[in-house]
């Protein structure tokens, strides 16, 4: 049997991570280097600590009168999410952010002759929220790594802090979805560390 070695090559310094949004059914990419296929739309910048992918299954212990130690434990729930704060401001980020959502244009009360545009975001009403694609690509030199998560809702609130010292962030919080017909989410990378042995 072959004993895992340290291997310093094999660390992972996420220099430069990204995060793309699709409607539901999207082609999702087929490796890790390719351009991003049609309908993918990148959320631009990001905060340089905020990203994260949780994974949270949880567990089920069933203990005996003659262990001290739980004598078997199994799976009951499985749970993932995405985290990760948004920098740009814009149509489509709100409604990422928001879960969806209607965005319109509206004339200013006395508008003056090319006056600019203004528009009006609506949040979605209960039951209307939208699932969306994700693909969370992250880069370290030669290694590419792409998380794939072909369902995913936003189900949490949304606190923006309005501060005048600061940027305002818009959180983007997004939970897995399953369904028997595909796999929640996968990784595709040519890191060579991932190489199938013998």
């Amino acid at each position: 049997m072959a004993v895992e070695t340290a291997n310093n090559n094999e660390i992972v310094i996420p220099s430069i991570t990204r995060i793309w949004l699709a409607p539901l059914g999207t082609n999702a990419p087929a490796d890790a280097t390719s351009t991003m296929p049609t309908g993918w739309s990148s959320v631009g910048l990001t905060t340089e600590d905020s990203l994260k992918f949780n994974s949270e299954p949880n567990f089920e212990q069933v203990r005996s009168a003659q262990s001290s130690y739980p004598t078997r434990t199994f799976q009951t729930q499985d749970a993932a999410t995405i985290e990760v704060d948004l920098q740009q401001w814009s149509g489509k980020n709100f409604k990422a952010v928001y879960g969806g959502g209607t965005i319109t244009e509206v004339t200013p009360s006395g508008g003056q002759p090319g006056a600019p545009k203004q528009y009006k975001f609506t949040p979605p009403r209960i039951g209307s929220r939208t699932e969306v694609a994700a693909v969370i690509e992250v880069i370290d030199g030669g290694k590419h790594y792409r998380y794939i998560v072909p369902r995913t809702m936003q189900m949490e609130g949304v606190s923006k802090d309005l501060a005048k010292t600061k940027e305002a962030i818009l959180p983007l919080r997004l939970a897995v979805q399953g369904g028997d017909d595909l796999d929640a989410w996968y990784v595709l990378t040519d890191d060579p560390a991932f190489a199938l042995t013998a």
